[in-house]
């Protein structure tokens, strides 16, 4: 990638510099304006930081780059709200008595962007996106766009849905906290503990939105990955939401994140579990994971967390060992005692399989009887390879007919020609 030298800092180019800078620091920014304008007026804060980018974008173009272009955009995004502030009196006057400054002194108020400022009203951002007043997806698709910088086209492509549906969704979710009158701050210890489990799950689903993508055209989406850990990241770094629970979230997203290169090929397509290269697992993220999974064990309460970390931690050996696959089917066995899913059923069997052979995982895997789910196929396709190919092949067939990801597609195709390879 091209970069300039400037006075002992590298810089990108700026056409790519801006794209970067409004991924990394649009929503530190866009944060702390919604803790100071409050969830009755977030469009506000959402237009002076892009009018901030939108500036950037066009003098940059004339007068080059400034000596620190993060700073930059910080001092501009600053002056543009209390120049806001200073000339809308009827926003002072009327909306400002509500608010944290009186009408007097709100224009005059320090737009405090130091990084403590940043995190304190990223945290509080968090748990106003999860307030329970919204169920879970809504809160998932408010995470996206007000955390993650997501427009309601990016929603909804991480939801395979039209946008006019997901700008409905958002609206109506955010009219809810308006509704409820949810402030934009940080919860007193009882409610953080009250509603961390809602944070938590909404984290995690966003993790596996990227995952597990929803897209047919792509499998796996790094970034809403990586802004479920760096949003996960930031509940570690305070010390009264830094709990067992978000630990071992945090570890299990360590874990998955470290075979990132290895579950998709060059085209995108999905590299099964057991054809992964282990020498792209990423061993430093695998270290994290085991780190964050040993702090997590502090306490005496069992999440379902923690016992999928355990999973993903097992899932880091590569060897096909049997104190391995007994491990992980012990663990499923406590996650579905905790909170059964059927997904997580659907992968105890897999382990099953492994630790006590295809026959008895079949049977238990027809027990699900998950008709309705591409993924049931494919693994009843796997289980009966080598036992009786003719319905591996009838089983992937199905999983086919069932699945709109373009990647399933192709995996399931290869699947396919490898069992009629077999009983040539």
């Amino acid at each position: 990638m091209p970069l300039y030298f400037c006075k002992g800092i590298y810089f990108m180019k700026q056409t790519e510099l801006i794209p970067h800078l409004f991924r990394t620091e649009y929503q530190k920014i866009v944060s702390v304006l919604y803790k100071l304008f409050g969830i009755e007026y977030i469009e506000i804060a959402e237009d002076i930081v892009s009018d901030t980018f939108l500036s950037a974008s066009e003098l940059w173009g004339l007068k080059g780059l400034p000596e620190n272009p993060t700073a930059w955009l910080y001092t501009v995004a600053k002056n543009k709200t209390k120049d806001y502030l200073k000339h809308h009196s009827i926003f002072t006057q009327k909306i400002s008595k509500d608010l944290k400054y009186s009408a007097e002194t709100f224009h005059e108020t320090e737009i405090d962007l130091s990084v403590k400022n940043i995190n304190d009203s990223q945290l509080a951002m968090i748990f106003t996106v999860c307030h329970p007043c919204n169920p879970p997806e809504a809160q998932t698709g408010l995470a996206l766009n007000l955390l993650c910088g997501f427009g309601a086209g990016e929603v909804a492509t991480a939801f395979l849905t039209n946008k006019e549906v997901i700008y409905k969704r958002l609206q109506r979710a955010k009219e809810k906290l308006r509704n409820e009158k949810i402030k934009i701050e940080q919860p007193a210890l009882p409610e953080i503990n009250e509603r961390l489990p809602s944070v938590l799950l909404t984290l995690y689903l966003l993790f596996n939105e990227g995952y597990y993508s929803s897209n047919q055209d792509v499998s796996l989406r790094k970034d809403l990955c990586l802004e479920a850990m760096r949003l996960t990241y930031l509940l570690i770094e305070n010390d009264f939401t830094n709990q067992p629970a978000v630990n071992a979230l945090f570890s299990l997203m360590c874990f998955h994140s470290s075979r990132f290169e290895a579950r998709t090929d060059e085209d995108g397509g999905a590299i099964l579990y057991e054809d992964q290269d282990t020498a792209l697992w990423n061993k430093e993220l695998i270290e994290k994971g085991e780190y964050y999974l040993n702090r997590a064990s502090c306490g005496d309460q069992l999440s379902k967390y923690h016992l999928e970390a355990a999973i993903a931690y097992w899932h880091t050996h590569k060897e096909d060992t049997k104190e391995k696959w007994e491990n992980i089917l012990q663990f499923y066995n406590q996650l579905l005692q905790i909170e059964y899913s059927p997904i997580a059923a659907l992968n105890r069997t897999f382990a099953l399989a492994k630790a006590n052979g295809k026959k008895e995982a079949i049977t238990e895997a027809e027990k699900l009887s998950l008709t309705d789910h591409h993924l049931y196929y494919m693994l009843l396709g796997n289980l009966y390879t080598d036992v009786d190919d003719a319905k591996a092949v009838e089983h992937y067939e199905k999983a086919l007919h069932l699945t709109h990801s373009n990647s399933d597609k192709a995996l399931i195709k290869r699947n396919i020609e490898r069992v009629k390879g077999l009983r040539i």
